[in-house]
């Protein structure tokens, strides 16, 4: 039987688009540094290191040996995982899987990405086959673009739906400073911001940011010597079902549709609505935060904007989504999963300063990447059966 595991530290950069003042390895470091010192444990005490990022963005061949002085990894296993824009929710599930396994008893899994030093849209373009995936060979908008339009289409959605989703999350982000943007927006702002690929505007879309997080899991055992208040994964699943941007079904996200049910299976999860108290969703556009709640059973096709409308996903509503400010306000590729996942954990634990939401028992984080990828995380207070 699997090892039980609980993440016991989370720690993070304060992520912007520029951070001038570190180097890639430095960086990392402010982060484990961060984490380490949260859980009081030291890096002797920490068994293997996972660590991803997005790595030809930067042109940086075998990241996890570069990154060592940075990483505390001397001297220790190490496992890189590069997984696109999942690769945060990747290395989370990896770190788990290490404890679970029982091969080690703490796992430090570490995200960065420094975007300031790389071009993400010529990394994706020349990712995409420029025939097969011609339409999407612009970057990622275009991609974005076509499923928002197709969702549009099938259930009269508009854009000032997803306008609202955007003021929700940064008006989040407000309450998190460790967020990049710090935006007090209307829907109006949203809806007037610069066209980028219709029906994406400015205002819809994530930013490009600098930053890392780092996030410590531990074997049972140890989780309590650590921490009086660890956040016990329940559950994980991924799905990675395209290989083409051609295949996709731009109306539904399967992968997301698969990986949620799965993860609701193996909790006794039946009204998710009901049964969660947050959701960190990785959403790196406005309507997926419309479409992709459908994915995950919070509502039926083409209600999510009811939903939204009537505050349910506030910081005071039913259920929160995103109380950090989420990817709309946080963007650095290689740690943005893995920051839905420590955040994710922070609400669990009760340690998530002014962006806290009450009685947290239940708290779900996404991963998104690739040709429509996802991953999905459960988190608890109480310990799995």
């Amino acid at each position: 039987m699997a090892n039980r595991v609980a993440i016991v530290g989370v720690g993070q950069t304060h992520h912007k688009s520029k951070r001038l003042d570190v180097n890639g390895v430095e960086l990392i470091n402010e982060a484990v540094l961060r984490a380490i010192e949260e859980t009081g444990v030291s890096l002797r005490d920490i068994d293997a290191i996972v660590i991803g990022n997005m790595d030809h963005f930067e042109s940086i061949n075998y990241v996890d040996t570069w990154s060592v002085d940075g990483s505390g990894a001397y001297m220790k296993p190490i496992l890189k995982v590069t997984t696109g824009g999942s690769t945060g929710t990747s290395i989370a599930m990896a770190g788990y899987y290490h404890v679970a396994s029982g091969l080690f008893d703490t796992v430090l899994v570490i995200g960065w990405e420094k975007n300031s030093e790389s071009d993400t849209t010529g990394a994706i373009i020349t990712c995409s086959d420029p025939v097969w995936d011609r339409f999407s060979y612009a970057g990622a908008i275009p991609s974005l673009a076509a499923e928002a339009t197709a969702y549009m289409k099938a259930y009269g959605i508009t854009e000032r739906d997803a306008a609202r989703v955007a003021v929700r999350d940064h008006t989040h982000a407000l309450n998190n400073p460790f967020a990049h943007l710090h935006k007090n927006i209307t829907i109006d702002d949203v809806l007037n911001s610069p066209m980028l690929s219709y029906p994406i505007k400015l205002l819809d879309v994530c930013p490009r940011s600098d930053g890392a997080c780092a996030v410590i899991f531990a074997a049972e055992h140890k989780a309590k010597k650590i921490t009086d208040s660890p956040a016990w994964i329940h559950a994980v699943s991924t799905r990675h079902n395209f290989g083409w941007f051609g295949d996709l079904e731009y109306a539904r996200i399967p992968s997301l549709e698969l990986a949620s049910k799965e993860v609701y299976k193996k909790a006794g999860i039946r009204e998710p609505l009901k049964e969660l108290d947050v959701i960190e969703l990785y959403q790196p556009y406005s309507f997926a935060g419309l479409k992709w709640i459908e994915a995950i059973g919070l509502c039926g096709p083409g209600e999510a904007p009811k939903l939204v409308w009537d505050g349910v996903t506030d910081m005071d509503g039913e259920l929160p989504i995103n109380p950090s400010g989420g990817v709309l306000a946080t963007n650095c590729i290689g740690a943005t999963g893995l920051i839905r996942v420590g955040e994710a954990a922070l609400q669990v634990m009760g340690k998530a300063d002014n962006r806290q939401v009450s009685d947290v028992k239940r708290a779900l984080a996404t991963g998104f990447g690739g040709c429509f990828w996802s991953d999905v995380v459960l988190l608890g207070k109480d310990m799995p059966k």
